[in-house]
């Protein structure tokens, strides 16, 4: 039998739009990944040549790029926060839709059309000094895994860049959306390598492409 292929799969926003079109796409997790009590990280699945892997979505593109694992599902935000070579991002899920943007106090006392220094509180540095260095500007990035919202009103930064979808979070926190960065969306991603030397992987990736576009005709 071929070795066993991995799949990664993130946990939070995305996985409970991503469940149902990697079932149309012939992969089901075994019935104990739906166990909210269940806190294993591997699972089964309804294929017996593959395994799905539960993580952070940032280490879902990293176990893809490095070959750990051979395909996952990931926000572009992350491919485009990490711009890994041995990445390739075939099919756009259309799932898990935001968008990524700059906000700031609701006041306005940042003045963000004149500096030309900020210091700015993000999970996405790269992304951040990208959009900043474009327009001239030189952003100091404070680097956050959550809670972006309190930075401004704690004095660690002046501004935040973080995913918006409804924008209630940031309304609550007294902030407002100034620059639109990117628009997101979860993309199913795979190892180049394994891509080139596994037919299996190939077949899903035309099967995920094939199911997305029934979805569209529907």
């Amino acid at each position: 039998m071929p070795a066993s292929l991995t799949f990664a799969i993130p946990k939070g926003r995305i996985l409970d739009e991503a469940l149902p079109v990697m079932a149309r796409a012939g992969i089901d997790p075994e019935a104990a990944f739906h166990d909210k009590a269940n806190r294993s990280l591997t699972f089964t699945t309804t294929r017996e040549d593959m395994r799905l892997i539960r993580v952070r979505a940032f280490d879902v593109a990293t176990f893809v790029a490095h070959g750990a694992a051979q395909l996952g599902i990931v926000g572009s935000d992350v491919i485009a926060e990490f711009d890994y070579a041995d990445l390739y991002a075939p099919v756009d899920l259309d799932i898990g839709h935001c968008h990524l943007a700059v906000a700031e106090p609701r006041d306005g006392t940042s003045a963000s059309g004149r500096a030309s220094h900020l210091r700015v509180a993000t999970k996405y540095p790269n992304i951040t000094r990208r959009h900043f260095e474009a327009r001239g500007v030189q952003a100091e990035c404070v680097k956050l895994n959550g809670a972006m919202e309190i930075a401004p009103a704690l004095g660690l930064a002046g501004r935040i860049v973080d995913l918006v979808s409804s924008g209630q979070t940031l309304r609550d926190n007294g902030l407002v959306e100034t620059q639109h960065i990117m628009d997101i969306s979860a993309r199913l991603i795979v190892n180049r390598v394994a891509l080139k030397t596994d037919r299996r992987i190939a077949a899903l990736v035309e099967a995920f492409r094939t199911e997305r576009q029934q979805a569209a005709a529907a």
